[in-house]
């Protein structure tokens, strides 16, 4: 081999080697000033709809979008700037997306759910419902999964697939709920008295709303007596007050009053045979 020969292969690996060490600085460029712009735009996003007042979880789902989107794109013309058919890594990222959406339909499932969550609002951070089975406050809507503290101070994952594809009872929609509750007479005692001091006792205790008026009415019949429906209405929040209150002043009034205490009774009728 010719000096020549050496120099002009000398020639060909230093140009190779420049236009290569170009495109890779070059790419290092776009990807930091592409980042760089990523970011402004989902600041931009996020404090747009910061002004609108959009709830937090909306504005999660928004970013995480956004980013996953623009990062894409921004790799794939970084790609296509090396000369790399996109088309063909296209095809390759829908047949990825295709088999990992196949692998984690169920995770996705609560995403899309998480999502509607998110748009009708059939619940909201703070309420007081019953999803899935399981009652508490909400305390979070995530992307996947939604946690609800139980009245027992349980924290309580629930996927969002299963919140959204099951009945949900929201206690905290309407100004206030009914607490029902039942309170046994004896057959000896006079019910219409006992009827209007529940009455009168129950509307007096703290937070049991005067509009609707309590509700006490006689509701079945046992053999020990009738059996009476005891209905008082309040707000959500003072739900388990009333309800253990209305328990114990159903007890303390009647006993004060005098009333008999319901107890079990036959009646046994002894013929003899001549």
């Amino acid at each position: 081999m010719t000096e020549q020969d050496i120099s002009r292969y000398q020639d060909i690996l230093v140009t190779t080697a420049t236009d290569v060490g170009i495109k890779i600085l070059a790419a290092i460029a776009f990807w930091m000033i592409g980042r760089w712009l990523i970011g402004m735009v989902l600041g931009m996003i996020r404090a747009s709809l910061e002004k609108q007042k959009v709830d937090p979880t909306v504005l999660r789902y928004v970013g995480s979008v956004v980013t996953v989107t623009l990062n894409v794109l921004l790799v794939v013309g970084i790609l296509g700037y090396f000369g790399i058919q996109t088309t063909t890594f296209a095809a390759l990222i829908a047949a990825a997306g295709v088999a990992i959406g196949m692998a984690w339909s169920g995770l996705l499932a609560n995403f899309a759910a998480g999502a509607f969550i998110v748009v009708l609002r059939p619940l909201k951070v703070g309420d007081f419902v019953t999803v899935a089975g399981i009652t508490g406050t909400v305390t979070e809507l995530g992307l996947f999964t939604t946690t609800l503290n139980t009245p027992d101070n349980v924290q309580t994952i629930v996927g969002n697939n299963k919140v959204f594809g099951d009945t949900i009872q929201n206690f905290s929609v309407n100004p206030f709920r009914r607490v029902d509750l039942k309170c046994q007479l004896s057959g000896a005692a006079d019910h219409k008295a006992a009827m209007a001091l529940l009455r009168e006792k129950i509307a007096a205790i703290p937070n049991v709303l005067a509009e609707p008026k309590v509700d006490v009415e006689i509701l079945d019949f046992t053999l020990v007596g009738p059996v009476l429906a005891v209905r008082p209405y309040c707000h959500t929040d003072n739900y388990w007050q009333v309800y253990f209150d209305t328990n114990k002043m159903i007890r303390e009034s009647l006993a004060e009053a005098g009333f008999p205490a319901p107890m079990p009774a036959q009646n046994v009728i002894v013929t003899q045979s001549n």
